[in-house]
């Protein structure tokens, strides 16, 4: 488990990054809905156990596991690139341009619902076999979840919408470093637990993040769950897209690239005048 000091894992970072915004629109789509088919069925699974067990310790301690699943295939996730897309136009990288961030950030949310609502289709059918059967205990608490935060914020006005986004910088905050955290080692052993850690904390939490929440509230709405598609947008998607966006650019991107790639001016020695007694060594 070769520990990567910070100086060489943020330079792989701003690497990644560059890497991310020059990709063709091809892959970017591909790895973008992979990434969320992949994550939409471990939120699937983590809710399965909740339900079933009683214990939502159990899901959040297991949900990390398609978030590993999905980096170390080398999908991508909007959380992450909101996080890295950036840093190579910090960084003054040739060609790197914020009209390839934002293209990248736009093809990566639509990779990522598309993946997402495909997972929400099947697992509804699933759930209510082919829609011939009310939905089962999973389906149930999918609906619940959808209700309770999207209209369980707007009832709260100003002070939901507010905490809605705070969630949202959190949870990015966590997710943006669980992909830095897989950078930190060399081995597949290590990126695993740097990246269980804070993927965990985030679920159990209930932090709201963007690609999960792609697939929770299309499911609750097929399943039958009391909230509208505009109630999905405006009192969750929306404000939890620029959660994510400025917990990850903030809290994670840019303090790293600050302190680490762009470190401030060392300060000098200062000599000591040997007229300072208050300065010289005690004897």
């Amino acid at each position: 488990m070769s520990y990567v000091v910070p100086a060489d894992f943020v330079k792989k970072m701003i690497d990644a990054g560059e890497a991310k915004i020059f990709m063709s629109t091809r892959d970017t789509l591909i790895r973008a809905f992979m990434a969320g088919a992949i994550l939409a069925l471990a939120a699937a699974f983590a809710i399965t156990i909740n339900v079933q067990t009683g214990q939502p310790l159990a899901g959040a301690v297991l949900f990390p596991v398609g978030f590993c699943l999905l980096y170390l295939l080398g999908f991508d996730l909007l959380t992450g690139v909101f996080m890295l897309a950036p840093l190579p136009v910090w960084d003054g990288r040739p060609g790197a341009t914020w009209k390839l961030v934002f293209r990248n950030w736009g093809l990566v949310f639509v990779g990522n619902f598309a993946g997402a609502f495909t997972v929400a289709l099947m697992m509804s059918t699933i759930f209510t076999f082919a829609f011939t059967n009310e939905p089962n205990n999973v389906g149930q608490a999918i609906g619940t979840i959808g209700e309770g935060r999207t209209v369980g914020y707007a009832e709260h006005g100003a002070a939901g919408m507010l905490t809605l986004f705070l969630r949202g910088v959190l949870c990015n905050w966590m997710v943006s470093t669980g992909v830095v955290a897989a950078m930190m080692s060399t081995s597949v052993t290590g990126k695993v637990i740097g990246m269980w850690m804070p993927i965990m904390l985030f679920f159990y939490m209930a932090f709201e993040h963007s690609i999960v929440n792609m697939f929770l509230f299309p499911s609750g709405l097929l399943l039958g769950g009391d909230f509208s598609v505009a109630d999905y947008f405006i009192w969750n998607e929306i404000p939890t897209v620029l959660g994510n966006l400025v917990g990850g650019v903030t809290f994670v991107g840019l303090t790293l690239y600050a302190t680490h790639a762009r470190t401030g001016k060392k300060r000098e020695p200062r000599m000591l005048d040997h007229g300072d007694t208050n300065l010289a060594p005690a004897e």
